[in-house]
C-alpha cells in the first residue's frame, strides 16, 4: 500500500502530456491484450490452416520492423504528438476491420497496416516521456509506464477470454462469433485511449548532459566515434536478432499451444496468458538484486540460461499444470533481463547513437519474429500438434543458448571491464 500510495503521489506531480500519455497508453494496451490472445484463435475458428497465422504475425512484425526506423525520423521532423495520435488512430481502425474480415486476404492486410501505424506509437512514446520529464524523474516514469503496460495487457488479455466465453454461454453465440464481438469490445477500449492522445502538447527536446561512463572517459574521441558506436550497435543487434528468432518461433504461438496440445478454454488460455504478464512485472523488480550482486552482464545471461530448463519443460510436458508453470517461468526470468540489457546497451553507446541503437534493436527483434512465423506453423502442421511444438521450442533454447554465449564473449568483456 505503501509503494502504491507513493506511485499515486508521483503520477500526480507529473505535467499534464504525463498523466494523459499513461492513461491513453493504459487503454491502448487493454485492447492490445485482447488481440494478443483471441485473434489467432479467431482464425483458426474461421476455420483456416495454421499457416494464415503465421501469415498475420510475420506481416505484422516485418511491417513494424520495416517502419520504425522511418517512424523514427518522421517522429523527429513533425513532433512526437502526431506521430503518437495519427498512428494510434489508424491502427484502432485497422482493428475494427481485422474483428470484422473473414476471408484470408483482408486479414493478412489489415494486420500489417496494424503493424506499420503501431511502429509510430512504438518509437515515439518513450521519447516523448523523455522531453517531458528531468532526467532524475525518468528512471521511476519508466518503471511506472512499464507497470501500467503489463497490468493493462494482464488486464485485456485475462478480459479476452473471458468475453468470449460469456458471449458464447449467455448469448449462444457460435465460438467464431463470440470471438468476435470479444474483439469488437478490445477494439473499443483501444479507442477510448484516443481522446488523451490528441489533447497532448509537443514538448521541444530538452538538452540533457551525460556524464562519460568509467568505461571510456569524458572527453575521449575514441568514445563518440561513429565507428566504435556502430560496431556496438551490429553486436548488440545479433544477440538481438538471435532473441527475435527465438521468440518469433514460440511466443506468438502460445495460445495455439495451449488450445491445440490440451484443448484449453478461452477463459484458461487468456488466465494463464495473462499471468505470463502480470510474471513481467515480478521479473523487474528480481533483475535489480541480483545486479547488485554480480553486476549486469552476469545477471543478463543468468536469467537467460535459467530460463532454458522451463522452456523445454513447456516443450515435453503432457501436463498442462506442468505447461502453464514452464511458460510462467521462462516468461519471469527472460522479461527479468530485458531492462538489464537496455541498459547496458545505453551505457556503452554514446548518446548521440543511442536512438540509432534503439531502433535497430527494435528492427532486428521484429524481423525475428516476422521470419520465423512460416517455419513455426510449418512445423505444427507437418510434426502435429506435439512434436511439432516440442521442436519449435527446442530450436528456441537453442537460440538461447548462442546469444548468450555471443554475447557474453563479444559485448560482456568491454562492459565487465567497466564495471
Amino acid at each position: 500500500m505503501t509503494l502504491l500510495r507513493d506511485w499515486k503521489q508521483t503520477i500526480l506531480s507529473y505535467n499534464r502530456n504525463i498523466k494523459y500519455f499513461l492513461l491513453a497508453n493504459v487503454f491502448i494496451q487493454i485492447g492490445l491484450g485482447v488481440f494478443m490472445v483471441m485473434y489467432n484463435l479467431y482464425i483458426r475458428e474461421l476455420g483456416m490452416p495454421e499457416t494464415v497465422n503465421g501469415k498475420v504475425i510475420s506481416m505484422t512484425a516485418l511491417a513494424t520492423a520495416v517502419m520504425l526506423v522511418p517512424a523514427g525520423y518522421l517522429s523527429d521532423r513533425f513532433g512526437r504528438k502526431w506521430m503518437i495520435a495519427g498512428g494510434a488512430a489508424v491502427a484502432m481502425v485497422t482493428l475494427f476491420l481485422r474483428s470484422a474480415a473473414v476471408l484470408e486476404g483482408p486479414i493478412v492486410y489489415m494486420s500489417l497496416l496494424t503493424g506499420v501505424f503501431m511502429a509510430f506509437v512504438q518509437v515515439s512514446g518513450i521519447p516523448f516521456l523523455a522531453e517531458n520529464s528531468s532526467p532524475s524523474e525518468r528512471v521511476k516514469l519508466f518503471s511506472i509506464q512499464f507497470a501500467l503496460v503489463t497490468v493493462a495487457q494482464v488486464f485485456g488479455s485475462l478480459a479476452g477470454g473471458l468475453l468470449a466465453d460469456a458471449f458464447e454461454a449467455l448469448f449462444r453465440m457460435a465460438t467464431v462469433d463470440a470471438i468476435r464481438w470479444s474483439l469488437y469490445v478490445g477494439a473499443g477500449v483501444f479507442a477510448l485511449g484516443l481522446p488523451p492522445l490528441l489533447v497532448l502538447r509537443d514538448q521541444p527536446p530538452v538538452p540533457v548532459q551525460v556524464r562519460g561512463t568509467a568505461a571510456a572517459p569524458d572527453g575521449d574521441p575514441a568514445d563518440s566515434s561513429f565507428r566504435r558506436n556502430f560496431t556496438l550497435i551490429l553486436h548488440f543487434s545479433f544477440a538481438g536478432l538471435l532473441i527475435g528468432l527465438g521468440s518469433g518461433l514460440v511466443v506468438p504461438y502460445l495460445n495455439l499451444y495451449f488450445a491445440n496440445r490440451f484443448g484449453a478454454s478461452n477463459s484458461t488460455i487468456g488466465l494463464v496468458l495473462s499471468l505470463g504478464s502480470a510474471m513481467t512485472a515480478v521479473a523487474v523488480m528480481i533483475g535489480p538484486l541480483l545486479v547488485k550482486k554480480v553486476g549486469k552482464v552476469k545477471a543478463l545471461i543468468i536469467f537467460q540460461l535459467l530460463s532454458i530448463p522451463f522452456l523445454l519443460l513447456t516443450a515435453f510436458t503432457h501436463s498442462l499444470l506442468l505447461a502453464s508453470l514452464g511458460f510462467l517461468l521462462r516468461q519471469a526470468l527472460m522479461n527479468a533481463g530485458n531492462p538489464i540489457q537496455s541498459a547496458i546497451a545505453m551505457e556503452l553507446v554514446t548518446d548521440k547513437y543511442r536512438g540509432l541503437a534503439n531502433s535497430m534493436n527494435q528492427t532486428v527483434f521484429q524481423l525475428g519474429w516476422a521470419s520465423m512465423g512460416p517455419i513455426a506453423t510449418g512445423l505444427v502442421v507437418a510434426q502435429g500438434f506435439y512434436w511439432g511444438y516440442a521442436v519449435a521450442f527446442t530450436i528456441t533454447a537453442a537460440l538461447y543458448i548462442v546469444s548468450s554465449v555471443y554475447y557474453y564473449i563479444v559485448i560482456g568483456r568491454q562492459k565487465l571491464s567497466a564495471e
